[in-house]
């Protein structure tokens, strides 16, 4: 997608944007016929003014790769940094929804003037294709290992569903919304951005109705699944469940549906659930089971599967009417209050839900935990604009607007451990004595 001026700001100098929605960032500039200025130059005329990113957005992605990678790592012997074992929400449960929020700021940005939407569809699909299929490599299980030095994936039990592949599925529904379902009324109030994206917001309203007929309306059977002891000993579990509207790890609707169309063999084989007290003597950690260890313990379960990424669209479509506050508003008092507004009420009305017994849960991501999310996402988002594209604290933040720029690269190099495997398979005669070890890190 080229670069899309942003609305002036009237107590602001004038701010553009040059970015590819998505995880990424900022796309490759285009080679050949010189930059704006040249081609205006060349046509006698004033050259227009470079175009600038919206920084607080590359900040803001910035953020949530650190986060990313920090919780990653100290997840491990900090339990406040690691996912939720199931319901409830943690430090480390806010950084999906946030790039999903940010995907859904920057479509708003990157598709301000479609004026072709057959030729912008036919890129948004392709581009979301290969964002799918780098998912199935870096996380399909193609790579085995920081130290085991080898590669391949039988197709039989790829991992079908993961982090980039939830990303492009967003990505794909919400652009689609974006080109084809936009309104021609005026904004002049936040109201009036109701009614100009009404059709979106219907079509976000029925995938939440959707996902929430089908959590608590489908019946879940009893179910059976094998794991492979020591030995290659296959051991058979029967889970019972025979329940309708159940959000327990076992007898769920989410990991139903991923286990019938996807199959038990294509999901993810390390659940969280298994840090969770039912399964672990060492809970929030890993550890051995316990004597009355359930069933389900053991069983593969999806956290980026596919109802629960039905409403990461939703997540994506909430930032792409943040972003629609950017080009409709032009002062920043107005764009912020445009946030401040709906964030607070999406807290309030996620938090009253989970008080009823919705609970917040990052694993099925209910509706609640979608709303406190996304809520959170807006406030954070405005509180980083105000600093940074009003005050002017570029410096403080520049570390975080590089991560931003760059989050694709980082993603894949270090979440995905494709630096460690590359760093680990250059060694001197045995895997041990590989870089890390000669400049003094250790194997």
């Amino acid at each position: 997608m080229g670069g899309y001026e942003l609305v002036r700001s009237e107590d602001a100098p004038a701010l553009a944007v040059d970015l590819e929605a998505g995880i990424g960032g900022g796309g490759f500039p285009k080679r050949g016929g010189g930059g704006p200025a040249k081609r205006a130059a060349a046509a006698g005329a004033s050259p227009a003014p470079a175009r600038q990113r919206l920084v607080s957005l590359d900040v803001f992605r910035g953020i949530t790769v650190l986060l990313m990678i920090i919780v990653d790592d100290a997840g491990a012997f900090i339990p406040a940094m690691n996912h939720s074992p199931w319901d409830g929400v943690t430090v480390a449960d806010f950084v999906m929804p946030f790039f999903l929020f940010i995907v859904g700021v920057a479509l708003a940005l990157a598709y301000k003037r479609v004026p072709d939407k057959l030729d912008a569809t036919k890129k948004a699909v392709l581009r979301a294709l290969k964002l799918f299929c780098l998912g199935l490599v870096l996380q399909g299980g193609f790579f085995h290992g920081v130290r085991s030095l080898t590669f391949g994936v039988d197709l039989q039990e790829i991992r079908l569903m993961g982090i980039l592949q939830r990303i492009a599925i967003a990505y794909l529904l919400t652009a689609l919304c974006e080109i084809w379902l936009k309104g021609d009324e005026d904004v002049d109030y936040g109201f009036d951005l109701l009614k100009r994206y009404r059709y979106q917001l219907f079509v976000g309203a029925i995938v939440a109705i959707t996902y929430m007929a089908l959590l608590y309306g489908t019946y879940v059977p009893d179910w059976e699944y094998q794991t492979s002891g020591p030995g290659s000993t296959e051991k058979s579990f029967l889970v019972k469940c025979g329940v309708r509207g159940d959000t327990s790890p076992g007898c769920n609707a989410v990991g139903m549906l991923d286990r019938k169309i996807l199959g038990i063999q294509h999901l993810y084989g390390r659940p969280v659930y298994a840090r969770s007290k039912q399964c672990s003597i060492n809970s929030p950690q890993n550890g051995p089971l316990p004597p009355d260890a359930p069933s389900w313990c053991q069983a593969p379960f999806d956290p980026e599967g596919l109802l629960s990424s039905v409403m990461a669209i939703v997540t994506c479509l909430i930032g792409l009417q943040y972003g629609h506050v950017i080009v409709h508003f032009q002062k920043h008092k107005e764009r912020i209050m445009n946030w401040l507004i709906p964030s607070f009420s999406m807290l309030v009305l996620a938090f009253a839900m989970d008080f009823c017994g919705m609970h917040m849960n990052k694993p099925l991501y209910t509706l609640s935990y979608t709303l406190a999310t996304a809520g959170a996402a807006g406030l954070l988002f405005a509180g980083i604009y105000t600093l940074v594209d009003l005050y002017g604290y570029r410096r403080p933040t520049f570390a975080m607007e590089w991560m931003g720029m760059h989050a694709l690269m980082i993603y894949v190099l270090i979440a995905c451990n494709i630096l460690p495997i590359f760093i680990h398979g250059f060694y001197w005669k045995e895997p041990k004595n590989n870089l890390l070890k000669f400049i003094g890190i250790g194997a």
